[in-house]
Formats: structure tokens, C-alpha cells, sequence
């Protein structure tokens, strides 16, 4: 039997924190979604004026990215070289995720959508970065 991290709800309320605070700190409206390593979703936030499509593409994105174990850039580049690959069914393959990685381990994911996906890829980073 094997030991695997996990996420804890106080990791998930830390890292929401931080995107939040980025997103804020930048004037953006965004929803973010932060799922566990099998893209179940473990919170979700809308702030006021985001986009309502942005709740189900923030969980998309992030599932994409828990799934595969990349960031949603690495898929984006991919459907460029290759379109078979907007096809693939583990969620959407948009810039604006990052995996979590903890101990060569993928324990989850963040994504966010709202404004342009630089940004929301950015967002998503302030959550990495806190973490830690």
C-alpha cells in the first residue's frame, strides 16, 4: 500500500485566498475552481461581474489540467499543432490551469476563467505560489 498526499481544506481556502487576492489586486472578475487530482471539484468562487460561463469553464479548465497532469497552455499549443486533440475528452483545453504538484504527485488542480487567458494562468499561479 502506498502513502499519497492530498490536499487539505485548509491548502484549498489558502490557495483560493491568494487567487482571489490576485484577481482583486488586478480589477479582474473571474471564477476560480480548484478540483482534486481527479477533477472533482473542492471549491469554487464567483466573484461579482464574472462571466457566467466562467463558473463552467474555471472546472473545466482545472479538470483538464488535474487529468493530464500539464497546464491548459501545454493543450492549447497541442490543438494548434495537431486539432485532433480539442476533441479530448478531459475537459477544456484552454490557457488559465496549472496542475498542483506536491512530491512528484499531482494532487490537484486551479483553474480560472474570466479575463484573457494570460491572465487567468496568472491567477492560477498566485494560488501555486501560495501552497508553497
Amino acid at each position: 500500500m502506498r502513502t499519497k498526499p492530498s490536499l487539505t481544506p485548509a491548502d484549498v481556502k489558502r490557495m483560493m485566498s491568494a487567487c482571489l487576492a490576485e484577481a482583486e489586486k488586478n480589477g479582474w472578475k473571474v471564477t476560480v475552481a480548484i478540483v482534486d487530482e481527479a477533477g472533482i471539484p473542492l471549491h469554487l468562487e464567483r466573484m461579482d461581474g464574472a462571466p457566467l460561463i466562467s463558473a463552467e469553464v474555471s472546472v473545466g479548465k482545472a479538470r483538464a489540467s488535474a487529468l493530464t497532469r500539464q497546464p491548459t497552455k501545454f493543450w492549447e499549443e497541442r490543438v494548434k499543432e495537431r486539432p485532433a486533440f480539442a476533441n479530448f475528452p478531459a475537459g477544456q483545453l484552454i490557457q488559465g490551469a496549472v496542475p498542483l504538484l506536491h512530491q512528484d504527485e499531482c494532487v490537484g488542480a486551479i483553474g480560472v476563467s474570466g479575463v484573457q487567458s494570460h491572465q487567468d494562468e496568472q491567477i492560477a499561479q498566485a494560488g501555486v505560489a501560495a501552497l508553497g
